[in-house]
């Protein structure tokens, strides 16, 4: 495989987890607004929601295979 198709291949992986930790930060934020918590609380709740991501099925989902 060449350098610049694990570049693209490890690019697109990366992307795909930023993309994840976005939505699940808004979905966060929102519903935690929605429940009536302060604006830092919603804030914690965003956090939260991005550490609680399910890597394994990001990983599973993409076709990156690091060697």
């Amino acid at each position: 495989m060449s350098q610049e198709k694990i570049n693209s291949t490890q690019r697109a992986l990366v992307e795909k987890v930023r993309q994840a930790c976005i939505q699940a930060a808004i979905a966060g934020f929102e519903q935690a607004r929605m429940d009536g918590l302060c604006e830092e609380g919603a804030v914690e709740t965003a956090v939260s929601a991005i550490q609680n991501l399910n890597l394994d099925q990001l990983l599973g989902d993409s076709h990156f295979h690091p060697e």
